[in-house]
């Protein structure tokens, strides 16, 4: 995926912390393209708004999306997803550590996003769905002067009684996709166990080199 795919990507795949608490969600609209709409802008205004929030620095970026995101998104559900059959077979444990590496693989991959806010915001699309649907897709686009707009789909799951996220649609590419098939080529050559190794070797590294990709 480009590095261009900015705040409202970064933010919401930053916000993946399962030990995060859970936050009031009465504050914005029950229905799901509206809630999108809402908090997708509210993040980018945060953005816009906080000059040491867009140098990039993971420890701010962590704690942001934790305290502003993180009741909106099933990480479980997006990491089940992206591990595939194996997750059914992990350990409690195992889960555990996949569920943190891979926050902390996607927190990396993405804390240079947020740099490229400028006058971006978010346009949602009319939602096409019937009232008792239990999942749906939110379309929608980032706008900007400096550019063309850029697909951002979020597949949205109803969780009693509010929708959370559990897939990101970036330019016609689905997140939990693109991670499942890297993942299920070290899981099917040396198993979960070397997948949570190469996840966290590749972390670690990353952290020692000051958090510069």
């Amino acid at each position: 995926m480009p590095r261009f795919l900015l705040a409202a990507l970064a933010a919401w795949t930053l916000a993946l912390s399962p030990a995060a608490p859970a936050r009031a969600q009465a504050a914005l609209p029950a229905a799901p393209d509206k809630m999108i709409e809402v908090l997708s802008n509210q993040v980018l205004d945060r953005i816009k708004g906080d000059p040491e929030l867009r140098t990039g620095d993971l420890r701010r970026l962590s704690q942001f999306v934790d305290d502003t995101v993180m009741p909106y998104v099933n990480f479980e559900r997006m990491t089940a997803l992206a591990v595939g059959r194996a997750w059914r077979t992990a350990t409690p444990e195992q889960q555990k550590q996949l569920m943190a590496e891979f926050r902390a693989l996607l927190l990396r991959t993405y804390s240079g996003a947020v740099s490229q806010v400028r006058d971006h915001v978010i346009r949602v699309k009319p939602l096409r769905a019937a009232p008792e649907d239990a999942e749906v897709i939110v379309r929608s686009e980032i706008v900007s002067t400096r550019g063309d707009p850029i697909q951002l789909d979020y597949r949205m799951e109803k969780n009693n009684p509010h929708w959370k996220i559990y897939d990101i649609n970036v330019l016609g590419v689905w997140l939990v996709e693109t991670y499942r098939n890297q993942f299920a080529q070290e899981i099917n050559a040396r198993g979960i166990d070397s997948l949570i190794k190469v996840l966290g070797d590749r972390n670690r590294q990353f952290a020692q080199q000051g958090g510069k990709s």
